[in-house]
């Protein structure tokens, strides 16, 4: 056995992080989300996220993201990511693209370009950015800004699952980008103590973009 103080400082050091880290898995939760319409019928791509009732939320980490365009369309057609975020939009299209925003969320405009852009664009606020394409107008895409690093989009059958959850009080918000009022998210009040379950059934427009 070796009795070297320094080489014992350190494995206990390492066991304590493992615990540690143990602990914090162990204490986190999962909330499965369900959305539908006003009809019952699934709905995709809407983006369900959980800020915690004490407002309180852990500072953001760096991250980085991607929407592409291909076959003169954004892909993926609607997005969500945390403030800070840096996101790319490499154009894999054989002709130009000119991207841009006017939301008040985040202004900006990629002047035509081929390939990837020198720069990605951090999105340092959070709210709704709509993009679009000054060449082509039926390209359109959203993006939502989020504080909280607690979110998901649903798949084809309206499902989502929020991980990671920190044991607490949290308040979930749906969000999609047909919502007949755009300014009233609907928001559920849940424990994430154990795993738990939120379902929503929002308006929708008849708009389909």
């Amino acid at each position: 056995m070796n009795n070297n103080p320094k080489t014992t400082h350190r494995w206990l050091t390492a066991a304590a992080i493992v615990l540690g880290c143990h602990a914090m898995f162990a204490n986190a939760a999962s909330v499965q989300v369900s959305v539908v319409d006003q009809a019952g019928a699934p709905v995709p791509d809407a983006i369900v996220y959980a800020t915690p009732a004490s407002g309180k939320l852990p500072a953001p980490k760096p991250a980085t993201a991607i929407i592409d365009q291909v076959k003169r369309q954004f892909v993926p057609h609607v997005s969500v990511v945390q403030t800070g975020t840096a996101i790319t939009f490499p154009n894999k299209d054989n002709f130009e693209h000119d991207v841009y925003s006017f939301s008040p969320a985040k202004k900006f405009e990629l002047h035509l370009y081929h390939g990837v852009p020198a720069n990605p664009v951090v999105f340092d606020k959070p709210g709704l950015v709509v993009m679009g394409c000054n060449i082509h107008d039926t390209m359109v895409a959203y993006l939502l800004v989020v504080d909280t690093p607690w979110f998901a989009k649903t798949d084809a059958a309206g499902n989502a699952s929020i991980d990671n959850l920190p044991a607490d009080n949290y308040r979930i918000t749906a969000w999609h980008h047909r919502l007949a009022d755009a300014n009233a998210l609907p928001v559920q009040n849940i424990s994430a103590a154990a795993d738990a379950k939120a379902a929503f059934k929002l308006k929708l427009s008849a708009q389909a973009e």
